[in-house]
């Protein structure tokens, strides 16, 4: 084989073989299976916890590079104390004043990947109006072939804090109420194809 056509074909291995890079995958959260999860004090008694019945999102991985960014949206009007009359107050006037900001948005940045799993999420809650910092640790993150799609789906649970006060949410405060709210998510989402 001359010169020439060895330079050639080791040209074209190469570009086949950056054509073979693992692309980053976009996954669509399943709302089914997504459920934000929170824990707040009622003055230093108790512990309110409930949930967010309804949110949507996408996450972009890319296992290869180590990056990745997550976008969800939370309907706060979904949340579910499991006390109907607290629910309604939530929701009211009062605190989320859901006609007047329906949701809550995070967005984040996926960092500190090991074995190619994230292990952190950098990013920021917008609620009441108020965009604030909140990172989020990844406790458990998991791929696998989704059984009944065909496609690969992945699962994290994930926990942080943050004080609702920087929100302008700071109903129970002069009681003694203590401003931090416990997170604490668990996610599926499946890649778009």
């Amino acid at each position: 084989m001359s010169r020439l056509h060895t330079q050639t074909l080791l040209l074209a291995l190469a570009a086949a073989s950056v054509g073979a890079i693992a692309e980053p995958v976009s996954y669509t959260m399943d709302p089914a299976h997504t459920y934000p999860s929170f824990e707040a004090d009622h003055m230093g008694m108790s512990y309110w916890r409930g949930k967010m019945n309804q949110s949507s999102g996408q996450v972009v991985l890319d296992r290869q590079t180590g990056t990745g960014t997550l976008e969800v949206a939370i309907d706060l009007a979904s949340i579910d104390f499991g006390l109907p009359a607290m629910n309604a107050w939530a929701i009211g006037n009062n605190f989320f004043n859901v006609e007047k900001s329906p949701q809550a948005i995070y967005k984040g940045t996926l960092e500190k990947f090991v074995d190619g799993s994230p292990t952190l999420v950098s990013g920021a809650l917008t609620l009441n109006g108020r965009t604030q910092p909140v990172n989020l640790s990844i406790n458990r993150f998991k791929c696998m072939p989704h059984p009944v799609l065909k496609r690969e789906f992945c699962g994290a649970d994930a926990s942080g804090s943050f004080q609702r006060d920087a929100f302008g949410l700071d109903a129970g405060k002069a009681y003694g109420f203590n401003m931090e709210v416990a997170l604490r998510i668990q996610v599926e989402a499946v890649a778009n194809k």
